[in-house]
């Protein structure tokens, strides 16, 4: 069976919104993993409080538990943060979060700034929305690459974005981007509500695909493998098969039992994967 290195396996702090950062960052070094995808929430590491003091806090609790940031991924579905609004106050106060999250990554050392296309309004012409959200990514990625920050772009679902929701979307956005240092994301619950595959990624996108969030689904959901229907293993074993060479994480979501024990949940993903990973594999 194909086989992921164990190293490509690195932690986040999905869930773990009602614990102190300290806490997540000891169970990531505690499971093995050297890497984590530091989600921007309150009460860690969230836009509207960012100051350099925290900042630098959450930098020192990295390094005294020998971890690294590989990405940063504010969040900016449900918060007052949207790229592509209507709005020209809101989508300008977005744009400008937005490129102080690129001088967060350059501050922690994170190599990617996690992206999503915002929104438009339901009720206006898609390609109002969409331009905006080319204009304002665009504008994001180039403060990103003037400091050494790469991007990573994630199609989102239908009830989030209007804007980019399958592999042909991101395909389409990321050529209108056309920008050197932008990546993308393959979500398994986006991938599986769109109709999209594994294969279909890693020929649309090559050696742009750099991060995969594994998470199950019935198709839809953040659920942990093992509660919802999608074959997660199979995915593992393609991507494995196909060379894929970025790296993964889990992202159970939510306010509910997930988020009573997210240690729990992240122990019974860790277990589900086990079989598919190599663990004698060393990084290059």
């Amino acid at each position: 069976m194909p086989q992921l290195a164990f190293h490509q396996l690195i932690g986040a702090n999905f869930s773990f919104q009602h614990f102190p950062f300290d806490r997540v960052a000891k169970l990531v070094r505690d499971f093995g993993m050297k890497e984590i995808e530091l989600w921007g929430i309150a009460q860690h590491l969230d836009l509207f409080h960012a100051t350099d003091a925290r900042i630098d806090a959450v930098r020192r609790t990295l390094v005294d538990n020998g971890l690294s940031a590989w990405c940063f991924t504010p969040e900016q579905v449900l918060y007052p943060i949207n790229v592509a609004s209507g709005d020209e106050g809101l989508r300008r106060d977005s744009i400008k979060r937005f490129c102080h999250a690129a001088d967060i990554c350059a501050a922690l050392g994170a190599r990617y700034l996690f992206l999503t296309p915002g929104r438009g309004y339901e009720d206006e012409a898609p390609n109002s929305a969409w331009d905006r959200s080319v204009k304002a990514l665009g504008e994001i990625a180039r403060h990103a690459a003037h400091i050494g920050v790469r991007c990573l772009l994630e199609p989102l679902q239908r009830f989030e974005s209007n804007i980019v929701n399958d592999a042909a979307g991101l395909r389409r956005m990321l050529d209108a981007l056309g920008a050197d240092n932008v990546d993308v994301v393959l979500d398994t619950v986006a991938m599986a509500t769109a109709g999209d595959t594994v294969a279909g990624y890693v020929d649309l996108f090559g050696s742009r695909l750099a991060h995969v969030h594994l998470v199950d689904g019935t198709p839809g959901g953040h659920l942990v493998w093992g509660d919802g229907t999608l074959p997660l293993g199979d995915y593992v074993s393609e991507l494995a098969r196909l060379g894929y060479a970025g790296k993964l994480t889990f992202e159970p979501f939510g306010n509910g039992s997930y988020a009573l024990d997210p240690a729990r949940a992240w122990t019974r993903c860790l277990g589900a994967i086990e079989p598919y990973l190599n663990r004698a594999t060393v990084p290059a």
